[in-house]
């Protein structure tokens, strides 16, 4: 504060051995007293987060091995990001594992020992770990949560004993880079919160499928049934495609040389279209089909001509298919024998079927 002027700290930086603050505006009267106050809530949340990065480096180095390096990170109030080496993606057990690991020794309520000024090589002999990208000089700062499990040279802020962090949750694990993963996590009020919505969640879906007693045997039984019913679908469906080609065939005109079909009809899904349309050039001989279809209410087109007919008359399905779809203001492509087109408007089905008529 600045007189009467709050001006926000963006961040802090270390600059020749000076502290240097960013800010996004300087304050209008820089001569007067300046007040520096700290976010007490945000640093102890960025605390909190920064010393759960310590106990998730070595429980990490306890779960896949001494290999284990920290390859980056980043920390404020809201969660940690930790970057590190390792050749493979983590296993939910593993992850587990280290979350296990993590949220013991915050139950265990280890007080932090901060040492000040030990000469580095005095640091190194405590088996202090270096973290990744820190310049360190010949005196260093050493930050140990039991001498048995983490000692480590840091110069962020940490918690007084591990218990602040109050709980420890990974949520994503991912790679960076070859031989690099990432790990995201969160603590104290911003893991509460997570577990919260989790439980909230887990009731809402309860709630849905009437508060079972075994949640999971009941979802299993609801997708079991979901996939009979698909198939039960998808039976109706070939039964009813099948119905349809048979009709259609008997629609079939022979008109100088070429088996002509031109007809309007229903399609509960478009993957039909061309399944019909394969299928019944496969039964006509020298066949020129329009399939003029309305697919849950939007229209489409598809042109299937024989291949001798490609060849001796000079039919091309694309070309034909394009002037077709002005009539349902839509338009659309494909090769020679086989063209689909799609619009906007149904009720031009009937034209674009006259048009293939005249057409030929």
């Amino acid at each position: 504060q600045v007189g009467d002027e709050k001006i926000i700290v963006r961040d802090t930086i270390k600059e020749n051995d000076l502290i240097l603050h960013i800010i996004k505006k300087l304050p209008a009267s820089p001569e007067l007293e300046t007040i520096a106050v700290v976010n007490t809530e945000k640093r102890q949340l960025t605390a909190s987060n920064h010393s759960a990065t310590h106990l998730m480096h070595a429980a990490l180095r306890k779960v896949l091995g001494p290999h284990v390096q920290q390859k980056g990170s980043y920390v404020s109030e809201n969660l940690l990001r930790f970057d590190f080496s390792h050749f493979a993606k983590l296993t939910d057990q593993e992850l587990e594992e280290v979350e296990a690991i993590v949220n013991s020794r915050i139950r265990h309520n280890i007080s932090l020992d901060e040492k000040l000024n030990i000469p580095i090589e005095e640091a190194k002999k405590m088996g202090a770990t270096a973290l990744f990208g820190e310049k360190y000089g010949d005196f260093v700062r050493v930050i140990t949560f039991d001498p048995e499990f983490s000692v480590e040279l840091c110069g962020g802020t940490h918690v007084p004993a591990t218990g602040q962090l109050g709980l420890f949750k990974v949520v994503s694990e991912s790679s960076v880079a070859a031989g690099v993963r990432r790990i995201e996590a969160i603590t104290a009020n911003a893991a509460e919160s997570y577990v919260k919505e989790q439980m909230e969640l887990v009731r809402q879906i309860k709630e849905l499928l009437r508060n079972p007693k075994d949640l999971t045997k009941s979802l299993q039984d609801l997708l079991e049934e979901r996939n009979q019913l698909s198939k039960e679908v998808e039976a109706l469906r070939h039964k009813e495609l099948q119905s349809l080609k048979a009709r259609l065939l008997q629609k079939v005109q022979a008109r100088q040389g070429v088996n002509f079909l031109a007809e309007q009809f229903s399609l509960p899904a478009q993957e039909q279209l061309r399944t019909l349309a394969f299928e019944l050039r496969a039964k006509v001989d020298n066949l020129f089909a329009v399939l003029a279809a309305e697919v849950q209410g939007k229209p489409m087109l598809a042109i299937i001509i024989a291949d001798n007919l490609v060849k001796e008359k000079g039919y091309n399905a694309g070309k034909i298919v394009k002037e077709l779809g002005k009539e349902i203001k839509g338009g659309g492509g494909g090769q020679p024998f086989f063209a689909t087109a799609g619009g906007k408007d149904a009720s031009g089905l009937p034209n674009a079927i006259k048009k293939a008529e005249t057409l030929l």
